[in-house]
């Protein structure tokens, strides 16, 4: 993750810590097996060691600690975001290890069962590096599970997007808050229209994702969409190669909501 937008995410979780303002589906586990649909089981993360490369605030930990993870690595390179988990996983911490660390340095112990990454590695350049020490990190059987911005089914949102990021990614946080506000509400009339025309763009998404999300919630997204220097959106092939390019296999790759990829890897046995 290159220096600004690890800069960029630093501040934004400083800034918005999230310790309040969650409705019930916001931090809980449904919204985990949303994103990652059938490509996670999270019955099966209960007992397990886990690592989650770029935790953010500490949401998706806060999850795994209440699917019964038995021990669970926070890796966070920004320190303000790193903070903000620390404080909003505290309850916890006895079966959390933080590490302040770029996906690239996941200690290589071999003794993991799971390795996520959810909506992270589409702001890295280039993260290869991060994938391959997710798979020196895991057991044989061990799963990584990362959660991707997809190409497809996103043109129109992109026409729109990428025209505005070229403005925001250079703005001060606090014109950027007025901005997510003021497309927040903007987006209301969108969200009653796609709920009754489900064929139009994004309409899933919106309508079982974001419509579900607390105010504050949603001003992040919207946010975190705006600000972070680097995003890419990967087409399917590129996501699948980014997995199997590391010797997961097999690699498996499923759509979210028409908008986004989930992508689970195996490291082979032996």
């Amino acid at each position: 993750m290159g220096k600004q937008t690890i800069k960029d995410f630093g501040e934004q979780w400083s800034r918005h810590t999230l310790s309040e303002g969650y409705d019930a589906y916001d931090a809980s586990t449904e919204q985990l097996a949303d994103i990652c649909g059938p490509l996670l089981d999270l019955d099966d993360v209960k007992g397990k060691q886990v690592a989650e490369i770029g935790s953010g605030p500490g949401r998706i930990i806060n999850m795994l600690m209440e699917l019964g993870a038995a021990h669970v690595i926070a890796l966070e390179p920004a320190s303000g975001a790193m903070a903000s988990c620390k404080m909003n996983t505290k309850k916890h911490a006895d079966r959390i290890t933080y590490i302040e660390d770029i996906g690239d340095n996941l200690p290589p112990s071999g003794d993991l069962d799971y390795v996520l990454s959810i909506g992270v590695l589409h702001h890295i350049e280039d993260p290869r590096p991060a994938v391959r020490a997710a798979y020196a990190a895991l057991k044989p059987g061990g799963k990584i599970v990362i959660w991707l911005y997809g190409r497809e089914g996103n043109g129109l949102y992109l026409a729109f997007a990428w025209p505005l990021r070229m403005i925001t990614t250079r703005l001060p946080d606090a014109w950027l808050d007025f901005i997510t506000a003021l497309l927040d509400r903007i987006l209301d009339p969108y969200i009653w229209l796609a709920k009754r025309f489900p064929f139009l763009p994004m309409s899933a998404y919106l309508t079982n994702i974001f419509s579900r999300l607390s105010c504050p919630q949603r001003r992040v997204n919207i946010f975190d969409q705006l600000n972070p220097a680097y995003a890419r959106y990967y087409r399917r092939q590129e996501a699948h190669d980014l997995v199997a390019g590391a010797g997961f296999e097999p690699t498996e790759v499923c759509q979210r909501f028409g908008y986004s990829w989930t992508v689970r890897g195996t490291k082979p046995a032996g």
